[in-house]
């Protein structure tokens, strides 16, 4: 007979104490590890100039880490989060412009006869502005798009090519505002000052590693929020069956504003963190084919899977940044075999494939009989397995 006593009845719940424990766990040290010991193994290895490119590619994880919130667990397939992502990084460029002496204008502006800084620009002298505005101004910017596109039910494929669609127009926009924005040459950031320092000098870039390191832990445990709970499930519901939940009661509409707000906000920061790292900001980064790059580090790390997302970010541009140092002809078929290989082989990425595939051949090499598992979801869920062990005793 099953133990019901109260001590009993909080074991569920004790069990998923720990499990978040023992997450947060591993992630602080994981970043721990990051900030301190990955750069001085870097520096004894003769290679500094990765630890930018680690600081920018976690920078890209955060953009993965939404992408995945909005299509591994909502369903919602987005191919214009380079919008998202050069807003942020335009909002913090056009705050570092300004950090002049009073009454001087950036640069570019002189070149195109502009005697007077444009009103938008006014705002952004204040840090404090600038710091919400690369995170509200692409999600707004989100909501109200979800919120004219979801109204109308509109889902799918349709969702994805309007998201697209977007992009186009944003691109062409920024692309042609020469006397505004610079234009296609976009807005340097590496020889501006922020608290009379370079931002592009060493001292800058350290500070800014480390504040992409703590900003994807945050967006880490952020999303890991949103995905535990009742809305997670809710979330869940929703990519499965969207109808069903609208039977149930409930208007996902409100919902996938939320989480695609949401999701640009991760990417505005995103923006932001890669810009300055990266020195410079332009249409570039609202190309298609970069949006498109930034749907496939999340299905090679595993959809609906918040880890996944983070090593799929990491690995897919460390392998594109490596690949085409030593094979410089070629590097783009390594790059597409690799896409290859995850969509025929390994669709649920190599998270996924770790979960299923991966444990079972682990279990076959030291001896021991396969899981059968009827959904992973119940198979994972501490309340199901401590009923289980109640029904064996």
């Amino acid at each position: 007979m099953a133990d019901t006593s109260p001590l009993n009845a909080q074991r569920p719940r004790r069990l998923r104490q720990t499990s978040l424990m023992m997450e947060v766990g591993i992630v602080i040290v994981i970043a721990l590890l990051i900030l301190f010991v990955v750069p001085l193994l870097l520096t004894a290895f003769g290679q500094e100039f990765r630890i930018n490119m680690l600081g920018r590619f976690m920078a890209l994880a955060i953009v993965a880490l939404g992408i995945d919130l909005i299509w591994g667990y909502t369903g919602m397939l987005s191919l214009g989060h380079g919008v998202f992502f050069s807003l942020g990084g335009y909002a913090f460029a056009m705050f570092l412009q300004l950090q002049l002496p009073e009454g001087e204008l950036p640069e570019f502006f002189t070149l195109y006869g502009v005697t007077e800084l444009p009103f938008f620009w006014q705002p952004f002298h204040s840090l404090p502005f600038a710091l919400a505005a690369l995170i509200l101004i692409p999600a707004l910017v989100a909501a109200l798009l979800g919120y004219l596109v979801f109204r109308n039910r509109i889902r799918g494929v349709y969702f994805s090519i309007l998201t697209q669609a977007s992009l186009i127009v944003f691109f062409h926009f920024f692309n042609s505002q020469q006397e505004l924005i610079n234009g296609t040459n976009g807005l340097k950031t590496d020889t501006a000052k922020i608290f009379d320092v370079y931002a592009g000098s060493d001292q800058a870039q350290s500070v800014f590693y480390t504040l992409t390191v703590v900003g994807l832990v945050l967006a880490y445990g952020l999303c890991r929020w949103l995905t535990s709970g009742r809305l997670g499930k809710l979330l869940i519901a929703i990519r499965d069956d969207e109808s069903r939940v609208r039977f149930s009661g409930y208007n996902p509409t409100g919902y996938k504003v939320l989480v695609f707000a949401v999701s640009a906000g991760l990417a505005g920061i995103a923006g932001a963190l890669y810009t300055v790292q990266s020195g410079i900001i332009s249409p570039k980064t609202m190309d298609i084919a970069f949006s498109i790059e930034m749907v496939i580090w999340v299905a090679v790390g595993g959809r609906a899977s918040l880890v996944g997302a983070v090593l799929g970010a990491l690995t897919v541009n460390f392998a594109k940044s490596i690949l085409s140092e030593q094979f410089p002809e070629i590097w783009l078929f390594f790059q597409g075999a690799l896409f290859l290989i995850v969509v025929t082989v390994l669709p649920g990425g190599f998270v996924g494939w770790l979960r299923t595939q991966g444990q079972d051949l682990f279990r076959s090499l030291i001896g021991r009989r396969r899981r059968l598992m009827t959904y992973p979801r119940l198979a994972e869920d501490p309340e199901v397995e401590y009923e289980r062990q109640n029904l064996r005793n």
